[in-house]
């Protein structure tokens, strides 16, 4: 699909951004609508296409009891702590994340059950801990 998407949508690039999402748009259409899948036997994923049962509900508000703090990630994807602002990423840009103070000035950043990195509030850097969404292996006894 996704070269299919490239050769029929991309090349040549548009002359801006509107024009590509038009073509983007276009190719979606005849995609889903037009043309047929072998995968569903030879019929257009409209056709097969049955929506959820249950509604989304996003996620739930987000509470951090054991933190010292909850602030919400600015929609530029800093974390506000008094007057220092921390460059932390503006995936998270709107969602509640924990902070809690782990030494003087060193706070760990965590968002749901995952602990994300330490920043210093003296050099407001950011230091990502290793995968926190990896695989837990436990160690083998």
């Amino acid at each position: 699909m996704h070269l299919t998407l490239k050769k029929e949508a991309t090349q040549p690039a548009s002359f801006n951004f509107l024009q590509q999402q038009a073509r983007f748009d276009d190719f979606i259409d005849i995609f889903n609508q037009e043309r047929p899948h072998q995968a569903w036997d030879m019929k257009c994923p409209a056709e097969v296409y049955q929506p959820s049962t249950r509604a989304y509900q996003g996620l739930p508000n987000l509470d951090y009891p054991f933190h010292d703090k909850t602030i919400v990630v600015t929609n530029c994807g800093r974390i506000c702590l008094g007057h220092k602002k921390i460059n932390f990423s503006t995936v998270f840009a709107g969602q509640a994340v924990g902070i809690n103070e782990v030494h003087d000035d060193i706070w760990l950043v965590s968002f749901m059950d995952y602990d994300l990195g330490y920043f210093d509030l003296d050099t407001r850097v950011l230091e990502p801990i290793e995968n926190p969404f990896g695989p837990k292996v436990l160690p083998m006894s």
